[in-house]
């Protein structure tokens, strides 16, 4: 039998988590949980909002650049604190464990359940057009997937990782599919005009969906206390992991544009079926098809392995249910907080309410790694040295933190009832983080 190394138990836990996964298995949850199925709805919306081929290319490089900067910083964090919990650990120790509630309680309600519910949705969606085939009401189904989902995971991190490797093995064989079709096919021109200066409004408008589509990083951060040698390994992760993301992304959005033209990818509302149907027809997208349902089921995967490691510390912590900080004794899931974030996710799955969470959502999701991001400073100043740093501190961090902010608050003013609802959401979890406190103590 393999020997792991075991962490110390966590609070409120007489087992801790056992690191079993590798540096292959790290990169493959980066990659798993960052490709979804934005890169094959979201470039036609980029592209109704730019003027150009130039720009639409110009914007997914942007955020690229944003993502990989944010992984950097996450990195650096993850080799100083590889524990489960993510940034929620981070936030904990520098600002607070009522910070870290906040965050936690925006992941719970609606980021990491809203998102698990809805990719799900998508997921049966695709996986009936591949089949050729309708669904009048996915919902249902959706559940189906999840609790599927669950039960992989039920029997710990290496039954999940190993379900994630393969899915998201599968998920790059049809990027590279939609790449190379597209590439090679003849269709309409990319557009070779040069286009007007970007507008620095209009491009933080822009910006926000295609970070969108970016995120997901930072379920190695949760996951990190069952990581072989994490201080060499999520770094590793990260950084190689998010450069293939980013390639990906370019390559997919230069295939639309070598197929479709920028005119006609801004028209599609599917424009990976759309490219694989002008090529091949309909066998075509029912193909692609096939390949998004994978890539959504994998992002759901791992959406519910890193955010029941966020929950299990905060349990742990007494800041959620107490039962949700214990172990499964034989396979070291979190298993109690894995079942509650599934079931609120069924839920949300089954009343359809996810569209309208995940609109107020979107700019706290990003304000969130912000948050987490800027604990790099606090542990800079109280630290000092660390297993890794990121670069060119504190230049880096600075710029992470700058656009964010900056597509933050371009969003909130074009879209002001979304963003007003989505700090309603947040504030709600001060005075429940209280009310928590002092009703359900942590011993």
């Amino acid at each position: 039998m393999e020997k792991s190394a075991v962490d110390p138990p966590a609070i409120g836990s007489e087992i801790g988590y056992v690191r079993r996964l590798g540096a292959w298995d790290a990169a493959m949850i980066v990659v798993g949980g960052v490709i979804g199925s934005g890169i094959f709805l979201t470039p036609a919306a980029i592209a109704r909002q730019t003027g150009s081929g130039t720009e639409q290319l110009i914007a997914w490089a942007i955020g690229g650049a944003l993502a990989l900067i944010g992984a950097l910083c996450y990195a650096e964090l993850g080799a100083r604190r590889p524990a489960a919990g993510g940034g929620y650990v981070n936030l904990r120790e520098a600002f607070g464990l009522v910070i870290a509630f906040v965050y936690g309680w925006n992941l719970l309600i609606v980021n990491h359940s809203g998102s698990i519910a809805a990719v799900a949705t998508v997921f049966v969606q695709y996986a009936a057009a591949a089949f050729g085939v309708k669904v009048t009401d996915a919902g249902p189904y959706a559940v189906g997937v999840i609790v599927f989902l669950t039960g992989i995971n039920w029997f710990g991190i290496r039954a999940g990782a190993f379900t994630q490797n393969l899915l998201t093995l599968l998920k790059l064989a049809a990027v590279a599919a939609l790449v190379v079709i597209g590439l090679l096919a003849r269709g309409a021109p990319v557009a070779t005009a040069a286009p007007a200066p970007l507008n620095p409004f209009a491009l933080g408008g822009v910006l926000l969906p295609v970070l969108f589509a970016y995120g997901g990083w930072t379920y190695a951060n949760d996951i990190a206390g069952e990581i072989r040698e994490p201080q060499r390994n999520i770094p590793r992760a990260l950084f190689f992991g998010m450069l293939l993301v980013a390639a990906c992304y370019l390559l997919v959005n230069l295939a639309y544009l070598a197929v479709l033209g920028h005119a006609g990818l801004a028209q599609s509302q599917a424009p990976a079926a759309d490219l694989m149907r002008h090529v091949l027809g309909e066998p075509g997208a029912r193909l692609i098809s096939a390949g998004i349902a994978i890539s959504t089921l994998g992002f759901c995967n791992i959406s519910l392995i890193g955010a029941a490691r966020v929950f299990q510390a905060m349990g742990a912590d007494g800041v959620f249910f107490r039962v949700a900080g214990r172990l499964h004794p034989r396979w070291r899931s979190p298993n109690i907080a894995l079942v509650t974030l599934a079931a609120w996710s069924c839920v949300l799955a089954l009343t359809g309410t996810f569209d309208q969470l995940l609109n107020y959502s979107t700019t706290g999701d990003w304000l969130g790694y912000a948050a987490v991001v800027a604990t790099l400073f606090w542990y800079r100043r109280n630290e000092g040295s660390a297993p890794f740093r990121a670069p060119w501190y504190p230049l880096l961090p600075i710029v992470f933190l700058a656009a964010v902010l900056w597509v933050v608050a371009v969003t909130a003013w074009q879209h002001p009832g979304d963003a007003g609802m989505g700090a309603l959401i947040t504030l709600a979890g001060l005075p429940l983080y209280f009310i928590w406190r002092r009703f359900l103590p942590a011993h």
